[in-house]
């Protein structure tokens, strides 16, 4: 079992870099891929990116490469995202979920993902 605590959300320019964090508590978090969902109003929770267990693998929806970035410390049990070059369609709650099969091979949905946080906002705006 896994709880997780998003941080970071907040109001930015276009253009402008923030970071996200996703804290974790569990001593199975090693064993855990996680994953980035974001959901904007009228639209449906997206898949944004996912980091194995290891932090070995990667993977981004392609309207977000090149412009975010997901790492992780096993360590302090802790993922993080950084988002840079923000764009106002960007504008979500962002989620960061746990799947205990600890890989990013399958299809980022939320059905594959069991544990979940409560979310932070993300706004770009002028």
């Amino acid at each position: 079992q896994l709880q997780l605590v998003e941080s970071g959300g907040g109001l930015v320019q276009p253009g402008g870099s923030l970071s996200l964090s996703c804290a974790a508590s569990g001593l199975a978090f090693h064993y855990y891929a996680i994953a980035w969902f974001r959901q904007a109003p009228g639209k449906e929770r997206e898949g944004v990116s996912c980091i194995s267990s290891g932090g070995g693998s990667s993977k981004y929806v392609d309207s977000v490469k090149g412009r975010f970035t997901i790492s992780r410390d096993n360590a302090n049990n802790t993922v993080f995202l950084q988002m840079d070059s923000l764009k106002p369609v960007d504008t979500a709650v962002y989620y960061c979920a746990g799947a205990f099969w600890g890989t990013c091979a399958g299809e980022l949905v939320s059905r594959h993902f069991a544990s979940w946080g409560q979310g932070t906002q993300v706004t770009v705006s002028s």
